[in-house]
């Protein structure tokens, strides 16, 4: 079973939909696996094409949700990440590459998303 959140920048559409399958082949459940893209329009679309979940008000929390109808498109996906456990300092770095049109692939190893620990987080970037 996967323990941590998994979390893969992506160039394009096709690269993101075979992050998504290889992370279900690897026993992440589909609900569990989001995508995120600088724009919200873009994340729908791409949620749409792969099959992945968009990062909702479910993981986030009603506080967040509500924070981010005021918060810059920025801190909203860096507050998105967080609540996907990324850590501040990769959320931020994560947000840079969304500024420049990739794709993230997101994975979570269940809907409790723990506290973060270093020794949990994985990134891989393709």
């Amino acid at each position: 079973m996967n323990t941590y959140t998994r979390v893969s920048v992506t160039s394009n559409l096709q690269e993101a939909q075979n992050k998504v399958q290889q992370l279900y082949r690897e026993g992440f459940e589909r609900e569990h696996i989001y995508v995120l893209t600088h724009s919200a329009e873009g994340t729908d679309y791409v949620a749409n094409y792969t099959g992945a979940e968009q990062i909702t008000m479910a993981e986030e929390g009603v506080l967040t949700s509500i924070a981010n109808l005021f918060r810059s498109r920025g801190d909203e996906l860096r507050a998105k990440m967080r609540a996907l456990g990324v850590p501040d300092v990769e959320a931020g770095r994560l947000e840079s590459e969304l500024d420049k049109g990739k794709i993230l692939v997101l994975a979570t190893p269940s809907n409790e998303v723990r506290a973060y620990n270093g020794e949990d987080f994985q990134r891989t970037i393709l």
